[in-house]
């Protein structure tokens, strides 16, 4: 009986830090960080690339960053989490932004320029956990190949130039919130200087972070499910929420191809940032690897390049158009992939 109330307790905090990282990421992080790109005139491209993928990848770089100090070599946790919020990403909010808006020109070139770089962060990830550790010379080159891409958005756009998108407008949505939100709104103060309250988000979304890691590490250890695969699977979705709203807004918006895009930017930033600087900087600190538990992760690396494989084709063969049949087969694709997770968790995997 104590068990099952613990379950419960530790349940319930997990579910209200998602709820909290989402309003707290949607509503204040991210319109912060549109905030400071506006004061800097910075071009979507460059905002997007940098502040807004910062912005919505922030709970998955925090859950990183918690999982690593934690006691007791919780790395699965983080590792897990990006890999399966890139999967949500991918799946889900592309393919839901497709359902939403169907037949919509997209505009291909910031497409084709972040999906040729999210397909070499993929093949960097196998490549960097082949051997079932990652170091810090693997993690210095993750980081690396992302200021690689922050240059190219000054490149691309010259060899293939195309129309500049304005960025998403948040105070738009402030009429959308609901009673409970708008509690909350009125429960937490509003900074109004803009970098005190940059720091302010930051530390607010690694306390539920720690929260969040703390209480999934309980659940995982009450039901006997490796941390890995609840990483994968709850922690992944839960953190993937404020994607999953931003990019549903803009798509309705009628800029599906920018939603795409912004969902394809913050898997770059997750993989590229999200486990390389971390990493890189506990390496520094602390000489050596961390094991990684490729057998959990060989099924979703292998989605990972599938993905971009029917992505790519689905594109090509749309002739840059957002199809509904591309957007349901993702999403069948994912649920697929959260039934297989389940079956190993049931025994029927092994």
């Amino acid at each position: 009986m104590a068990e099952i109330l613990l379950l419960l307790f530790f349940g319930v905090i997990l579910l209200i830090s998602f709820y909290l990282l989402y309003f707290f990421s949607e509503h204040y992080f991210i319109p912060s960080l549109d905030d400071i790109g506006k004061r800097f005139n910075l071009s979507s491209d460059i905002s997007g690339a940098t502040l807004m993928a910062a912005g919505s990848s922030a709970p998955e770089l925090a859950v990183v960053v918690v999982s690593l100090l934690k006691t007791g070599n919780h790395e699965a946790i983080g590792i897990g989490t990006i890999v399966g919020s890139a999967l949500f990403n991918l799946f889900v909010i592309v393919g839901a932004v497709m359902v939403l808006k169907t037949n919509k020109k997209m505009v291909w070139q910031p497409l084709v320029r972040d999906l040729v770089f999210y397909a070499l962060s993929i093949l960097l990830l196998v490549f960097s956990f082949r051997d079932g550790t990652f170091s810090l010379p693997e993690a210095t080159v993750f980081v690396g190949g992302y200021l690689v891409y922050f240059g190219s958005l000054f490149v691309w756009k010259k060899l293939f130039p195309y129309k500049d998108i304005e960025l998403h407008d948040h105070e738009a949505d402030e009429p959308g919130l609901n009673s409970f939100d708008r509690i909350l709104k009125k429960a937490i103060p509003k900074v109004n200087n803009l970098y005190i309250a940059f720091v302010f988000d930051i530390v607010v979304i690694g306390l539920l972070s720690w929260t969040l890691v703390s209480s999934a590490i309980e659940v995982s250890a009450i039901l006997g499910i490796p941390e890995i695969i609840v990483a994968l699977t709850v922690i992944a979705l839960g953190t993937s929420v404020p994607d999953l709203v931003a990019s549903v807004i803009v798509a309705k918006q009628g800029r599906p191809g920018m939603a795409i895009n912004n969902a394809v930017g913050s898997n770059i930033f997750d993989i590229l940032i999200g486990l390389g600087l971390p990493f890189m900087l506990l390496f520094l600190f602390s000489p050596g690897g961390v094991p990684v538990d490729n057998s959990s992760l060989s099924v979703s690396f292998m989605l990972l390049m599938g993905s971009i494989i029917l992505l790519v084709f689905g594109f090509l063969f749309s002739r840059w158009k957002t199809k509904g049949w591309l957007g349901w087969t993702l999403i069948l694709l994912y649920l697929g992939y959260l039934l297989y997770q389940i079956a190993i968790v049931a025994g029927f995997g092994t």
